[in-house]
């Protein structure tokens, strides 16, 4: 939907240092500076607008008296990775900075967005974690999101394979797109050929089947062991980067992150990447608290 008139908001568009976005702006007068909320779309990366998400703006700003900001990051393949990240990062910071121009308190101010837009979120709060010339993020928000791109066979992976969008086969069709790879890449990552045994090594102690709760691996087949294939690995060194798989990051930057809300779906093959994130979370002693939506889908 384009801007248009809202009885109860101000709605404009504007750029942040070059960076799209749109803001909603509650009309109703404030006797206080009001909470702000940065978010960012979801669809992979190559789809999704400011226009696509009007609505859940819109409905954010008015159920919650906030100022929302919708960031209209440029999109892949067209605009290669990590321009989506950096575009993120850029409105955010501009936003921290000039808040109260928009009578929004510095000090509440949450990011949030859903699937890679909460990739984005994660990314964003994990690099500006340790930043002290800029306000700190209140909290973050995690909807649904996509936080690694080393196991593809996780149970929440296995159990929706194919039965919701986006199925496992996808979801690796989509990150490939994303990074203007190859798509005949998409067998062997499934099958977690791109990942050396080093690196599954080391990488264990956070990205682990053991680590699911069993009421969420009824059903579970561990992994068959695969062949490592060094032309797959050097093929997609992005998915290795923690600004990709923020489940990767060090424990040095997850633990100053900010109070933390997960929002997972059962019938979603990312559900265990929001499990896995909530446990790192807490293993760190973030604040966090988690929504699981039986019925729910991606």
């Amino acid at each position: 939907l384009p801007a248009c008139r809202d009885s109860r908001l101000f709605i404009k568009d504007l750029h942040f240092d070059g960076v799209p976005v749109r803001i909603y702006l509650p009309r109703e007068p404030s006797a206080s500076k009001r909470r702000g909320v940065i978010f960012f779309h979801g669809g992979c990366g190559i789809f999704g607008s400011i226009r696509s998400y009007e609505r859940i703006c819109r409905y954010i700003a008015r159920k919650s008296d906030s100022v929302v900001v919708s960031v209209g990051y440029h999109l892949a393949p067209e605009h290669k990775y990590p321009a989506q990240t950096l575009e993120c990062l850029i409105a955010t910071v501009h936003f921290l900075k000039t808040s109260e121009t928009y009578g929004v308190d510095p000090a509440r101010i949450i990011v949030c967005g859903d699937s890679i837009g909460g990739t984005f979120t994660a990314s964003v709060c994990q690099e500006l974690g340790h930043r002290t010339d800029i306000p700190k993020i209140c909290a973050q928000v995690l909807i649904y999101p996509f936080l690694q791109a080393l196991n593809f066979n996780l149970p929440s992976y296995q159990k929706n394979a194919a039965a919701a969008f986006p199925s496992r086969e996808c979801t690796v069709h989509f990150i490939l797109k994303y990074l203007d790879k190859d798509c005949s890449l998409k067998e062997p990552i499934l099958a977690g050929s791109h990942v050396p045994e080093s690196m599954n090594l080391k990488y264990r102690k956070w990205i682990n089947p053991d680590l699911i709760p069993d009421v969420f691996k009824l059903g579970y087949k561990p992994q068959l062991p695969t062949s490592f294939l060094p032309r797959v690995h050097e093929e997609v060194q992005e998915l290795f980067e923690p600004w990709f798989s923020p489940l990767l990051a060090e424990d040095a930057v997850v633990c100053p992150l900010p109070d933390t809300c997960i929002v997972t779906c059962e019938h979603d093959v990312l559900r265990d990447e929001g499990l896995l994130y909530k446990k790192r979370l807490e293993d760190n002693n973030v604040r966090v608290t988690w929504h699981h939506v039986e019925k729910g889908f991606h």
